[in-house]
């Protein structure tokens, strides 16, 4: 009965957040509900509940959580001032003579926007407003316009920093933890928001050179899709410009990466001074007012203030969902899977890419990874491939219809003469690539696991 009453709040949950509902207080309000249901049936022990009050102070001690508001400044500070306009802007002049120029300088722009900002919506809408339609006036296709701004759009998921990984390193640590007791190791070793970092790094950029490559391809093997801009539209290079939009936020990217790939600074440490960053860039290119700033401060509260509230509620979840026994169910669910540990594999990816359909990354991280993570982590994965391989699938269903969050961003703004069916028509190759990019990280895991091994014996 206890066990019936885990998948039923599980269940339940889904329906409700499908339905609608804050996510926060569905999960807190289900998971108290359930309880007093549990409690007045004799399968729920109210003494679970104690560890509520050290789960709460543990999450508002967390120093690696606190890097979650410095990077959501960073990137909306970034946002507001027009890094994105002058970096598009500049790409495509320099690959204006290039077939399907204006698509790589979007592909190339996203890649270096994710790695500023980290934040998938913000991306998505930024270079929606600002790319489509100059790539429509230009006569290329709105499938392939469409599919590329979404999928670049989304590669904050998995370049670092990525808001994604920052949660996802800190529950792969606590998940590495509980499976290294389960498994009698007392002297536990660690994994942090920085290995992933650098265990993403590499996947990243074949992503976006995958994307590339595709969008060669469709310049070249059907130019009308993708047209060359004639001659006469064309415009001079501009080499100054062009270094004043790609150098400052080249050196962003270069201060807060190199100094966590250096050991020099935490992700946190690092956070602050991509925040103390974007003000100087924003300050130099003269966008730095007071106005501005209240709006960047108002937008991180209430980014951060969702991310801690949702983080609340699913440790509430936690907690009543084991106290039903829910977790070993899923355990003996996963343990006699065929295929063993692969199997049980295979059956949580599918499980995370259904349920990236409904639900957003940070429910998922939350309140999924916490669950199957320790299970799997038992099985003897590598606590860095897993959290890896989970942010590439998290953004594959970011883009996979009808659901993907990155397919409404560009919804909300792309004229009405594109219909939604074209947009699912352009996404659909650039989910083929990530699909692609999962098997290859699954047959080749040292790309993931390589730069983590070199840098820091991990």
């Amino acid at each position: 009965m206890a066990e019936f009453m885990s998948i039923l709040l599980f269940i339940s949950i889904c329906v409700a957040l499908m339905a609608g509902y804050p996510v926060a207080f569905t999960l807190g309000g289900m998971a108290l509900l359930f309880a007093g249901i549990g409690v007045l049936t004799g399968t729920f022990d109210p003494t679970f509940l104690t560890a509520l009050p050290n789960r709460l102070f543990g999450i508002m001690n967390n120093e690696t959580l606190l890097a979650v508001p410095f990077f959501v400044f960073m990137g909306v500070m970034l946002e507001k001032s027009r890094v994105a306009e002058d970096l598009l802007e500049a790409m495509a002049k320099l690959f204006g003579g290039v077939r399907g120029g204006l698509a790589l300088s979007v592909c190339i722009v996203g890649a270096l926007l994710a790695a500023s900002t980290g934040i998938v919506g913000a991306t998505v809408v930024t270079m929606g407003l600002l790319a489509l339609p100059t790539m429509l006036r230009k006569g290329y296709d709105p499938a392939v316009s469409t599919g590329t701004l979404c999928a670049t759009g989304t590669l904050g998921q998995i370049i670092p920093p990525s808001i994604v990984l920052v949660l996802l390193g800190d529950v792969m640590s606590s998940a590495f933890s509980q499976a290294q007791l389960k498994m009698g190791i007392f002297s536990p070793k660690t994994v942090s928001v920085g290995d992933l970092f650098v265990g993403a790094l590499i996947p990243g950029l074949m992503l976006v050179g995958l994307y590339i490559v595709y969008l060669l391809a469709v310049a070249y093997l059907q130019p009308h899709k993708l047209p060359q801009i004639p001659k006469e539209e064309r415009e001079a290079i501009n080499w100054p410009q062009l270094l004043r939009a790609l150098v400052p936020p080249l050196l962003l990217i270069g201060a807060v990466l190199g100094s966590i790939l250096a050991g020099a600074a935490t992700p946190t440490e690092a956070a602050a001074l991509g925040a103390v960053g974007a003000m100087a860039l924003a300050i130099s290119k003269g966008q730095f007012t007071l106005g501005k700033f209240r709006e960047v401060a108002q937008g991180t509260t209430e980014i951060t203030s969702m991310v801690f509230l949702i983080l609340i509620g699913a440790s509430l979840f936690s907690l009543v969902f084991r106290g039903f026994g829910g977790e070993a169910l899923i355990e003996d669910v996963l343990a006699n899977l065929p295929g063993g540990v692969l199997g049980a594999f295979f059956v949580v990816m599918l499980v995370i890419f259904l349920l990236g359909f409904i639900l957003d990354f940070i429910e998922i991280t939350f309140v999924v990874v916490p669950i199957v993570g320790p299970i799997l982590l038992a099985m003897g994965l590598d606590p860095v491939w897993l959290g890896v391989m989970i942010a590439l699938n998290l953004q594959t269903s970011f883009l996979t219809p009808p659901f993907g969050f990155a397919l409404f961003y560009l919804r909300g703004v792309t004229p009405p003469s594109i219909p939604t069916t074209a947009m699912y028509k352009g996404v659909a190759p650039f989910i083929a690539i990530q699909v692609l990019m999962l098997v290859i990280a699954y047959i080749f895991p040292e790309i993931i696991t390589w730069l983590p091994e070199q840098l820091y014996g991990k």
